[in-house]
């Protein structure tokens, strides 16, 4: 096969890209520049797509003996991921920008180009397996748990799954740096990249700040009381509890965590923990990565609703209403918390991708 193997400069795809080339594909190795002002070196683990990465990305295709493009899809980042997580955070959701990257760059904008350009597949460093049964491809959970991203990769639908290549699915992270090392790649030992990768130091508020501007408001309670006080409710998040400025203490003495928000009125309100209980999910945005539910039957499955929570078991069902699009209904066996609308939950049946939803709404 022909393939295109997306090389961030990190260790991951770089073994990634070592891999298929051993495996015997024409490789070609691309960087993607995503940053329209790229800074010279990272701090750390913080953030990505620096002069330095592309730098590494570089020398790992030299080693390897592939050729080595830079393409540059800073603008089409800016406005498919940038732009739609500030839209999010200011509508009172809470996006990951993650699926959104892999949604609409690496598996839309790169493998339509790809393809185009007659390659046959996109490789990436992901962590998660793509196998090939009698009923089609599908997506399943990496071997590592610690380091599955099938998650983030759950908004691919069948086409994309097919032009996909996750050469590392099948290990576990400490034998990726083993074999970085023994093949001579400068980046075996290079921190993996944390937090969200256009925020490189790790401040989500003072970039939403930055682009939103202030916008004070009130917290209060779930009686509807004023405790204290905001300068944009974008930099909260259902579920935290930690740096909400309150006031005064809760009557009981327990911790507060964020309970809604509401863009409208600028108000942020807080209460209990079990205030944030909810048994059922409401999925909008529907994607499926195999074939598609049956409307009105429900199926057991797994549901899980953050990047790195547990799997809770579940049971969905695709429900139609009149001319309303499809949306999915998630009943949990256990309760879960901090559900926030913008969010994805994905369904499994045991190790395999069912499909995905964006969180509209939880009771």
């Amino acid at each position: 096969m022909r393939v295109l193997a997306a090389v961030s400069g990190g260790v991951d795809s770089a073994v990634a890209a070592a891999r298929a080339v051993e495996a015997g594909h024409d490789v070609t190795a691309v960087h993607l520049a995503l940053s329209l002002n790229p800074q010279s070196f990272r701090s750390g683990a913080r953030g990505c797509c620096t002069l330095e990465d592309a730098r590494d990305a570089r020398r790992a295709a030299d080693v390897l003996g592939v050729p080595f493009y830079v393409w540059d899809l800073a603008e089409r980042f800016r406005s498919d991921v940038v732009e739609d997580f500030v839209a999010e955070y200011a509508a009172g959701r809470t996006p990951n920008p993650c699926l959104r990257c892999n949604e609409r760059i690496k598996f839309a904008a790169v493998l339509d180009r790809a393809r185009a350009l007659g390659f046959d597949a996109v490789c990436t460093g992901h962590y998660a397996r793509v196998v090939d049964t009698s009923a089609g491809r599908e997506l399943h959970r990496a071997v590592d748990p610690g380091k599955d991203q099938s998650y983030v990769l759950g908004v691919l639908n069948v086409d994309q799954l097919a032009g996909a290549l996750f050469p590392l699915g099948p290990s576990l992270k400490s034998e990726v740096r083993k074999e970085a090392s023994a093949r001579g790649l400068a980046v075996a030992l290079k921190p993996d990249s944390h937090d969200i990768c256009f925020i490189a130091d790790g401040d989500t508020a003072g970039f939403l700040r930055r682009e939103l501007g202030d916008a004070p408001g009130d917290i209060v309670d779930s009686g509807g009381a004023v405790v204290g006080s905001h300068e944009g409710a974008y930099a909260f998040t259902v579920g935290q509890r930690r740096g909400l400025h309150i006031d005064r203490p809760a009557a009981d003495g327990r911790p507060r965590y964020v309970l809604g928000i509401s863009p409208v009125d600028r108000t942020v309100t807080v209460g209990a923990r079990d205030e944030l209980a909810v048994s059922s999910v409401i999925g909008i945005d529907l994607r499926w990565c195999g074939p598609v539910p049956s409307l009105g039957t429900p199926f057991s499955c797994g549901a899980q609703l953050r990047a790195h929570g547990e799997e809770i078991p579940a049971v969905a069902e695709v429900v139609e209403v009149g001319s309303v699009a499809p949306y999915l209904r998630v009943d949990l066996a256990a309760a879960a918390f901090g559900v926030a609308p913008g969010q994805a939950v994905v369904l499994y049946a045991d190790t395999k991708v069912i499909g995905s939803a964006t969180v509209g709404g939880s009771h």
